[in-house]
């Protein structure tokens, strides 16, 4: 499997749609094996999407991406993780080991919502851990 995360100044660059880098990292077996950066000078939508299709790209961790090119990837098949922010290697880190939940990676305004299910599709289980523990002592009426 292959991974891309736009990268801008040594994070996730906030805006996919205008990212000049992707670091392209591939995955077997829940590890790194091989990663990676293109430079990625294709302004128009459908030329991006297929150059990131011609490079084996699986999905794509991003922060904020438009509608329009979104939707682009998807129906190419390339899996999509938008609304994280961090640092590149943090990223990839919480994502081999199931973190990728946590709030630290969340860009401003964003939640994590489905973020559980889009991990799933592509085989990285969220560790339970990070998930808020239930209540121990509710008292019983």
């Amino acid at each position: 499997m292959k991974i891309a995360l736009p990268v801008w100044e040594n994070k996730i660059s906030p805006v996919l749609d205008t990212a000049s880098r992707l670091l392209i990292v591939e995955i077997r077996e829940g590890s790194e094996i091989s990663r990676f950066e293109v430079f990625l000078d294709e302004r128009n939508p459908s030329r991006r999407c297929h150059r990131i299709l011609g490079m084996g790209v699986n999905a794509v961790i991003c922060g904020a991406v438009t509608r329009h090119f979104s939707e682009m990837l998807k129906a190419s098949g390339i899996k999509l993780i938008p609304g994280i922010s961090g640092q590149p290697d943090d990223v990839l880190h919480a994502c081999l080991e199931g973190n990728l939940e946590q709030p630290r990676f969340f860009m401003p305004g964003c939640t994590g919502d489905g973020l559980e299910e889009q991990l799933s599709a592509l085989g990285f289980a969220a560790n339970l851990k990070t998930k808020a523990q239930p209540e121990e002592n509710k008292s019983h009426e």
